[in-house]
């Protein structure tokens, strides 16, 4: 993918289907993120809108119900999660029907009850798998349990490891939290082992959304480029990075190659905005009225322009150009500032 597209005047033309993330880009915590809401709704007037969350810690309805109270009406059905996922590769790994011990909450059980498996929270029961999910409630006893059960490792005769995802962190209301990454990390580091992983950035996640709705040009939305922006590059989708959330402009500057979003995004109302042209004059990058230039080390600000993500876009784009790592050069402390968390 990559910044460069000059296809579209805004990111949204040609799209038949916008996809978005949900915690640090719809809400963060209970609350709506300042213009989410509306500009979501507006996205939907000519297409359909659904989400992907990597939260496993609740079921599609009650995420639905709280979208839905925040202002954007949502039936379950538009909502795909972390678990169906999870659900997805399970079926290809045990017998229908097997006990499953659950590390997680309603959601992920939730899923497996639905699809016909036996849940258990003992390893004391022979499951057949386990599969780890985040919830607030997540504690040593369910991640001792999981040790116990995935003490053999899978090729020994060991059962399989799913994790709905691996997200170091989660925004909240507070500020950010552990996510279940840290607590997969737990786990491995108790047994020695790697967890299959069903949510982003992995494909199934994307691939169930898509085929879903039958979308041949869809938009991803996300806050976090290890795992939306990632995920959705994998899956050939087109990706919006907003900066809303987790991932500030120091980690866009950074990017490595395989989480480089096609747009970036202060918050949601540029999605209707028209998308500045990245035009190059030897070692010049422009975007609106922001220039960027890389001399040897160096990267220096030409022009900041009027508008502070032109200057990520356009830092982003030149740093990017050079198919160098950022700790390659001298970035001046301007190209770090940050005025767009939660706007």
């Amino acid at each position: 993918m990559g910044l460069f597209s000059r296809t579209r005047p805004t990111p949204l033309d040609g799209v038949d289907l916008v996809l978005a993330d949900l915690d640090g880009v719809v809400y963060a915590g209970d609350g709506a993120i300042p213009h989410a809401v509306e500009n979501l709704t507006r996205a939907a007037a000519g297409r359909p809108l659904a989400y992907i969350t990597n939260n496993a810690s609740r079921r599609d309805s009650v995420v639905a119900r709280h979208l839905t109270e925040l202002g954007l009406p949502t039936r379950p059905d538009e909502v795909v999660t972390s678990p169906q996922a999870a659900v997805r590769l399970l079926r290809d790994r045990v017998p229908a029907g097997a006990t499953i011990l659950v590390v997680g909450g309603d959601g992920l059980e939730f899923e497996l009850l639905k699809a016909g498996f036996v849940v258990t929270r003992s390893a004391t029961d022979a499951p057949a798998a386990v599969v780890q999910g985040f919830a607030p409630e997540v504690g040593w006893a369910q991640l001792a349990e999981a040790a116990y059960a995935l003490a053999v490792p899978e090729d020994e005769g060991g059962i399989p490891w799913i994790a709905t995802n691996t997200d170091w962190t989660i925004p909240q209301a507070r500020g950010i939290a552990p996510g279940n990454g840290t607590l997969v990390s737990a786990v491995h580091t108790a047994v020695g082992r790697l967890a299959t992983v069903a949510g982003k950035p992995e494909r199934p996640i994307f691939d169930e959304a898509v085929a879903r709705f039958g979308a041949q040009r869809p938009l991803f939305i996300g806050d976090r480029l290890d795992t939306d922006i990632a995920g959705a590059q994998a899956a050939g989708i087109d990706s919006a990075v907003v900066l809303t959330g987790i991932d500030r402009p120091k980690h866009i500057l950074a990017a490595p190659t395989v989480s480089r979003p096609t747009f970036i995004l202060g918050d949601l109302r540029e999605l209707h905005e028209p998308y500045p042209e990245t035009t190059y004059k030897g070692d010049v990058t422009t975007v609106g009225g922001a220039s960027v230039a890389v001399d040897g080390p160096d990267v220096r600000i030409v022009s900041e322009g009027d508008r502070p993500i032109d200057l990520v876009r356009a830092g982003a784009a030149a740093i990017w150009r050079t198919g160098r790592a950022i700790y390659g050069f001298r970035v001046p402390e301007r190209l770090y500032a940050d005025p767009f968390h939660r706007r």
